[in-house]
């Protein structure tokens, strides 16, 4: 009897398991493998964009644009990117609260079609004005969903994998980056002539992600604590869990829900004035910044020169620099596999680490390539093991603190915080590099491996391990490391009415 019993209810749990993997996906592929493939299918096209830059100059003037103002026209290009997805973090906050996370996401991409139109009929129009217009619109769109994919996916998961949940987002990160960089060859869309097709197809993903995110639910969490949907909430409760028992976890919102009745979503800045805030917002801080200056993106830019003075001809190093997508790639999924078992802080501590010694290494080898003829080699393998040592840890990880250290009223706020700096970081190591680079020549990785340290350190002393705890569970430990001498748990305080639609 107890399998016949059994019997239909695996098939259905099955089902549910496939809702949950079919959200992570639908998600993730118009959210931050946007982010990843945009960043990368840039480099493909540089050369063809400069000269199509300068023959509409010509074109328009009768005199050619100067090499100098080519290259700043260029530099505006990339770095409007990042300046868009600054603007995208700032509106990421206010987009979640009113919307909801998965219509945030949803309207979101029409940023997405507005930039690919651009790009697709900016070589007719003769006008790289629609490229820079299109780049910035792309960084509003990359801006919003790194934001909101993970809080969506953070909150949509069960405590058991909410980590390797929200750690998709590095995967499809890392996955974004990979494809780019295939789109990209020269025998596909990176050449002279097909290269807006390139820019334009990120239309693709954002066409897929409206196709598919509407069939499935809002963040339970969402729908019950900011709007007090409670009928709504159950029903995405079953549809994602599926015949599990769900009275355990709907005691939990209740919970939470209860703690969080009256206050309204916090504002950005008042985070940093809030005293019960006081460890979540300096690890944000510390660990977001950490990330991005922790050199990985300037190891990607400085890939080439290496891989060439290893003997890889230039014809065959840009199959050489996908392999360095794939090894990102590969450790987003190991990490998504390990998350659970080993911890946050072991990833981030063990990935910093890796990093610092792999960086020494490639500082070395730097310093001593005209001296040995094997130290490019070394060189090379180092820029491997650097970029594999990001992605087990630090890729992933950071981007799941906000998500976990913060309670529903303050989760919006802190993803535009964390959002906004990584943003700003980004724009400025890809500002910086270069003088670093002319700078300090074969010591330029020193001043990140001084980062990589602190990163390590940081989160071995005051970061607290999340696995495997509820939101409000999380909540009492740091409330009690923010104020040590108190016993008592969080002080939760207001009337009924959820004002949380503003920030």
């Amino acid at each position: 009897m107890e399998n016949e019993q059994e019997s239909p209810v695996r098939p259905r749990t099955q089902i549910q398991g496939r809702v949950l993997l079919l959200t992570i996906c639908a998600a993730g592929i118009g959210g931050t493998f946007q982010f990843g493939y945009n960043l990368s299918i840039i480099n493909a096209p540089t050369l063809h964009i400069q000269e199509f830059t300068n023959q509409t100059w010509q074109a328009r003037t009768g005199q050619p644009l100067p090499d100098r103002l080519v290259l700043l026209v260029w530099s505006l290009i990339v770095s409007l990117y990042p300046l868009g997805g600054l603007f995208g973090a700032l509106l990421a906050g206010p987009l979640a609260i009113m919307l909801g996370r998965k219509k945030s996401l949803l309207m979101n991409n029409i940023f997405v079609v507005a930039a690919a139109v651009l790009f697709g009929f900016s070589h007719r129009a003769g006008s790289f004005e629609m490229i820079m217009l299109g780049r910035l619109l792309m960084g509003v769109s990359a801006g919003v969903s790194m934001n909101i994919q993970p809080m969506y996916l953070g909150e949509s998961a069960p405590k058991e994998f909410r980590g390797a949940v929200a750690m998709t987002s590095a995967t499809f990160t890392a996955l974004g980056i990979v494809m780019g960089q295939v789109v990209g060859l020269r025998e596909l869309l990176g050449g002279p002539q097909a290269w807006p097709l390139l820019l334009a197809s990120c239309l693709v993903p954002g066409v897929l992600q409206l196709a598919s995110l509407p069939l499935l639910p809002e963040s339970p969490r969402y729908l019950l604590i900011d709007r007090g949907d409670t009928e709504g909430c159950l029903k995405a409760l079953q549809r994602l869990r599926g015949t599990e028992d769900l009275a355990s976890e709907l005691a939990e919102l209740e919970e939470e829900r209860a703690a969080c009745q009256g206050l309204r979503a916090h504002r950005p800045w008042e985070l940093f004035r809030d005293g019960t805030l006081r460890r979540q917002v300096m690890s944000l801080v510390v660990l977001s910044s950490a990330m991005e200056l922790c050199g990985n993106d300037s190891m990607y830019a400085y890939a080439s020169s290496v891989f060439r003075e290893a003997g890889v001809p230039q014809e065959k190093v840009q199959y050489a620099i996908i392999g360095t997508g794939c090894c990102e790639l590969f450790t987003a999924f190991v990490s998504c596999m390990i998350i659970e078992r080993v911890g946050r802080r072991v990833l981030l501590i063990g990935g910093y680490c890796l990093m610092t010694c792999w960086g020494s290494i490639f500082t070395v080898a730097l310093g001593l390539q005209s001296s040995f003829p094997w130290t490019p080699y070394l060189a090379m393998a180092c820029i491997f093991a650097f970029i594999l040592s990001f992605g087990i840890g630090p890729a992933g990880v950071t981007g799941i603190l906000a998500t976990e250290l913060f309670d529903q009223m303050a989760r919006p706020a802190a993803y535009m915080v964390f959002g906004a700096l990584m943003w700003t970081m980004l724009f400025l190591v890809g500002l910086g590099f270069p003088f670093i680079m002319e700078g300090l020549s074969y010591f330029l990785y020193v001043p990140f491996l001084v980062v990589c340290v602190c990163g390590a350190i940081y989160t071995g002393f005051f970061l607290p391990e999340t696995k495997g705890k509820t939101f409000l569970e999380i909540s009492e430990e740091l409330h009690r490391l923010n104020f040590p001498r108190r016993s008592q748990g969080p002080t939760w305080r207001g009337p009924k009415v959820i004002q949380s639609t503003e920030l």
